[in-house]
């Protein structure tokens, strides 16, 4: 063998070390052995393949979403939640496992952004997070999602040890528009702490609105018949009819 081809066969294997080492910096999770030299190269194909910049963004903020450091996760819920796609649902679905609570409240708020029903099993569960931000973060999410699947779940909710989570909770079961919660959430007018009581006076509002006890309620106001606020019938503001006074005695007019 010539001593070129040498070089160029040399040159080639260094390549490939390379290529090999940089992919497995990138993402050491990948399975080198010799089972998973399909997967690896399926996944190299899918990352190369041309997709739009959106697809392509979207894309590489959940592959972001598993990242080992929890800042990185953190903004990569936020920038999906901003991008409002669709795709995400899954991969924010699957970020509410995470273990930092900071990470879960931000795929909460993320999948009630999207408003996407395929979210609410997994809304509904985080609603029993051990961290109180995320269940009073779930329970919002379900509210905008408009699934009234979701209505079972928000009142046992309304009964949670934290005031954020029932306000929350019932501030959802107003957004939800199911007349079936609202004798969990007059019960709630009787709450200890007064946020949630004005919540449910909001939420009981919202559920009325357009029902025939409105009609009912306006029906019986007070209207004044009279339309004018004058109480004194005569427009003349002199009280003294006698345009032309008679002169005091003694009085001389003139100069």
């Amino acid at each position: 063998m010539s001593p070129l081809a040498v070089f160029f066969r040399t040159l080639s294997r260094s390549s490939a070390v390379c290529l090999g080492v940089g992919l497995a910096i990138v993402n050491p999770s990948w399975d080198w052995s010799s089972r998973g030299h399909a997967g690896a190269r399926m996944q190299i194909a899918g990352v190369t393949a041309q997709k739009s910049p959106t697809e392509a963004a979207i894309d590489g903020l959940i592959i972001a979403l598993k990242d080992s450091d929890a800042g990185v996760r953190l903004q990569a819920a936020t920038a999906l939640a901003g991008l409002r796609n669709p795709r995400a649902v899954p991969a924010l679905m699957e970020a509410l496992k995470d273990q930092q609570p900071e990470v879960r409240m931000r795929a909460v708020t993320a999948l009630g952004e999207l408003g996407d029903s395929r979210a609410t099993a997994a809304l509904v569960q985080a609603l029993k997070d051990s961290e109180p931000r995320v269940r009073a973060r779930a329970a919002m999410a379900l509210g905008e999602t408009r699934d009234r699947t979701a209505v079972e779940p928000l009142v046992a909710a309304v009964k949670d040890s934290s005031v954020d989570v029932r306000r929350r909770a019932i501030m959802a079961l107003g957004e939800l528009g199911d007349s079936s919660a609202i004798t969990v959430i007059t019960g709630a007018l009787k709450d200890d702490d007064a946020s949630v009581r004005r919540a449910a006076v909001a939420a009981l509002a919202e559920l009325s609105g357009g029902s025939d006890h409105d009609h009912h309620i306006d029906a019986n106001v007070h209207v004044n018949p009279n339309p004018n606020p004058n109480p004194n019938p005569n427009p003349n503001p002199n009280p003294n009819p006698n345009p032309n006074p008679r002169p005091r005695p003694g009085y001389r007019g003139g100069f």
